[in-house]
This record gives C-alpha cells, structure tokens and sequence, in this order.
C-alpha cells in the first residue's frame, strides 16, 4: 500500500467527560477540531445536561455525534473490569444510545455511531459474548448505526456479522502492544504524552498506515478514524496541531459516518 492511497480520515476526541460540576474535556474548543464527537452517555461520565449541552454545540459545528457507550462505573471513569451479563450490557448499551439520541435529534442532528469506552472498549477486542451483547444493544437501540473499534477485535466481527458497519480506529496518543492491541493503561508508557511523537504518529497513521510498537515492530495500521483523548492535559492544543499537520500534508479531514 502507497503512502498516497488513503488521503481521508476522521478525526474524533471523547468528549462530555463532566458530572455535575465536575468538568475534565474541553468541548468546546475540542468539537472546533474534530470531525466526530464520542459523547458520555452517563454511564462512565456524563449527565444530562452535558449531553444536551455538546450535542448542541457538535450540531451547530457539523460535527459527528457518537454515543461512547461504558460499564456501569461512574467511579471508575469505565475502566475497571466488569463483569456484566450479556443481556443486562445489551440493554445498557441500548439505554445509553436512547439517551444520547433524544439530545441529539433535540439539537437538530442524530446519532451517527457507536463507540464503546475504556474497560469496555479493551474487553470486546477479545470477548466474543460481551461485543456480541455490545453489537445487540446497538440493533435494539434501533437503525443499523456504525460500530467505531480497534482493527482485529471481535467487536467489529460481530458488528459486521449482524449487518453493522464496522469502522476501524487508531489511537495517536495511545500505545501499541505487538500484537497491535493498546498497551493497558496500567502501565507508565501506555499513554504518548510527547506533541511531536503524537503528531508523528497520526501522519504516520492516516498516510503510511504504519506505526510503531513499544517494543519497535512496525504495524500496520489500516484506520478510517483516528482518536484523540480529551481527559489528557492540553488536549485541546493538541489536537489543533495534529489537525493542521494532518490538513498540511494532504489528508482530508472527513466524518465516517
């Protein structure tokens, strides 16, 4: 693959990360950035005057408006391990999509995609039965909305396999193992903290397909959407500038969905 064949990509940031008076992203400055919008839907993060709140300002900037679908777990932002039954996830997820949905199309925009958070997001690239239920909960929410997921994860098979649109992610600011999974958050290098490195890696990414793994294996990286963390301090900055670089080298920034 030439480093000219894919020229478009989406650019997407986690956003709605507040609780009450409790506010860690940068919506607004962030949804002036990105081309998709994965909104808390209460579960990890979130309330609903957030949710009202960005998707108003996601609408009126013609930006993407995901639901970012967790685990139960306010306490632990979603990135514990849980262990919840396929049914009871499939009707949480559907609930959380319901949710979002009603501010949305309140705002004049809808839902276009689902993306799971944190432990959620990390258990479906392995757990068949729990993306199944995440894949179920989209189709009982209703609409065959697109499914945003790490390349090789049993989450996009089962999207696919049910009829969804399965989209595939890159992370510029996250870690890769060798087996080209995210290296868990457990560990000091799972986050790029260096701009240079972070912008790098998503010219990297969107252009070449390609990126390096801790260990120093080249991967592939086949994404049409790449993410970019909003709970990291100056994310905001950091995304202008991997926009601008992304926009300088001839990659059109363009919603999925």
């Amino acid at each position: 693959m030439t480093a000219t064949a894919m020229t478009t990509i989406d650019l997407n940031a986690d956003l709605g990360e507040g609780f009450g008076r409790w506010t860690l992203t940068d919506d607004e400055a962030l949804l002036s950035v990105v081309t998709s919008a994965n909104v808390a839907c209460g579960f990890h993060a979130g309330d609903p005057s957030t949710m009202r709140r960005v998707c108003e300002l996601a609408a009126a900037r013609g930006v993407r408006i995901g639901a970012q679908v967790s685990y139960r777990d306010l306490a632990g932002f979603g990135r514990r391990a849980m262990d919840v039954p396929s049914r009871e996830l499939a009707d949480e997820v559907a609930y959380q999509i319901g949710a979002l949905e009603v501010f949305a199309r309140a705002a004049g925009a809808w839902v276009a995609y689902v993306k799971p958070h944190g432990a959620l997001y990390n258990r479906t690239v392995h757990d068949e039965e729990q993306a199944a239920a995440v894949v179920e909960g989209v189709r009982l929410a209703g609409g065959g909305l697109p499914v945003l997921g790490l390349p090789g994860s049993r989450l996009l098979e089962a999207a696919g396999d049910a009829g969804l649109v399965p989209v595939q992610e890159a992370f510029a600011d996250r870690a890769y193992t060798a087996q080209a999974t995210l290296v868990p958050r457990t560990r000091p290098d799972a986050v790029v903290h260096d701009p240079e490195a972070v912008v790098a890696r998503a010219l990297s990414m969107a252009r070449d397909h390609s990126v390096s793994a801790v260990t120093g294996e080249r991967l592939v990286v086949d994404a049409r959407s790449l993410c970019l963390h909003g709970d990291t301090p100056g994310a905001a900055e950091l995304a202008l500038r991997v926009r601008r670089e992304l926009l300088a080298g001839g990659v059109v920034l363009e919603p999925f969905a």
